[in-house]
């Protein structure tokens, strides 16, 4: 899948992109503060789709500047549809997550990506089950609860709970989105496949939330809006989502999905850095959390050996 593991592979090559998946996790990171502001001022389903038109657009206008319209006329558009719903759908249940959890909750539950990427392999390409695996998912989930508030009140603690298992679906469907961009379009470009997948996110999210409207569901407002509010929009979805997005699939492409998603781990730690920067407090607890959903995740990939059992 990567060409990253060839032999006599340049080191200023994986140093590249592993540096542009590095940039990709900080923008995609600065955007979860910036849809706390954002969260409040319309529906999950309406953010949401606001969110990918803004980003699916962004990243089309670019493509067809940079590439012509030759490749977005010969485009599998349907497919993209199909593939981009599932990255629609996740990134729905990130901001439901998100609303009931908050930035740091949604990072650490985000950095369960690399470990749900193995699951994947390991129901759909065989990939055998290993003690480092299930330990570092045992880890995970633990990492995972950690994040969540044990001070809370019984309400907030389901709250939270809620928030948390809506994140890690979040998680799922965006790897498996992830991974079908990579796998689904093998003709097309890195840009072309953002904006492939992005676009399908965008038709699926907005006929959802259309749905929603027409079933009696509240027409969107932008009373409150003022330039703060635009400009976090933009952020959430050209910088977090559009640019992060077609920077996280070039270095899929080089790296594989594996040692792509290792980064997110520090997805956390982005968030929390950007929030203390904010003004916020610094939460060690969910520091603690977020450093042993790293653990397990490094444990699952075999980067830290267990002492017993096979690594692969």
């Amino acid at each position: 899948m990567t060409a990253a593991s060839a032999p006599g592979r340049p080191q200023t090559g994986l140093l590249a992109a592993n540096l542009i998946c590095m940039a990709s996790m900080v923008i995609w990171a600065a955007g979860l503060p910036a849809a706390d502001l954002l969260i409040p001022l319309l529906p999950g389903d309406q953010l949401t789709a606001m969110r990918m038109s803004w980003a699916a657009a962004a990243v089309a206008l670019f493509w067809l500047l940079r590439e012509g319209p030759g490749p977005l006329l010969r485009a599998d558009w349907l497919r993209g549809i199909a593939v981009g719903s599932l990255i629609g759908f996740g990134a729905w249940c990130l901001i439901l997550g998100q609303a009931r959890g908050g930035a740091v909750l949604a990072a650490v539950i985000s950095s369960t990506l690399p470990v749900v990427g193995i699951a994947l392999e390991v129901m759909l390409d065989g990939r055998r089950l290993t003690p480092a695996l299930v330990l570092g998912l045992l880890l995970s989930l633990a990492g995972g609860a950690m994040a969540l508030d044990p001070g809370s009140g019984a309400g907030a603690g389901l709250n939270l709970v809620i928030g948390a298992a809506l994140c890690f679906c979040s998680v799922t469907l965006f790897a498996l989105g992830s991974r079908l961009t990579v796998t689904a379009f093998p003709k097309e470009s890195p840009l072309g496949r953002t904006a492939v997948t992005l676009t399908g996110a965008a038709v699926a999210i907005l006929a959802a939330a259309g749905a929603q409207w027409a079933s009696g569901g509240p027409a969107p407002t932008f009373a409150a809006w003022g330039w703060p509010e635009v400009g976090a929009m933009l952020l959430f979805s050209v910088g977090a989502l559009g640019i992060s997005q077609v920077m996280w699939i070039m270095s899929v492409e080089r790296l594989g999905i594996g040692l792509s998603a290792l980064h997110i781990n520090a997805a956390p730690f982005y968030v929390m850095l950007i929030l203390f920067a904010l003004g916020s407090p610094w939460n060690w607890p969910q520091a603690a959390a977020a450093a042993v959903v790293g653990l397990g995740v490094l444990i699952a990939q075999g980067i830290v050996p267990l002492p017993f059992g096979a690594r692969r």
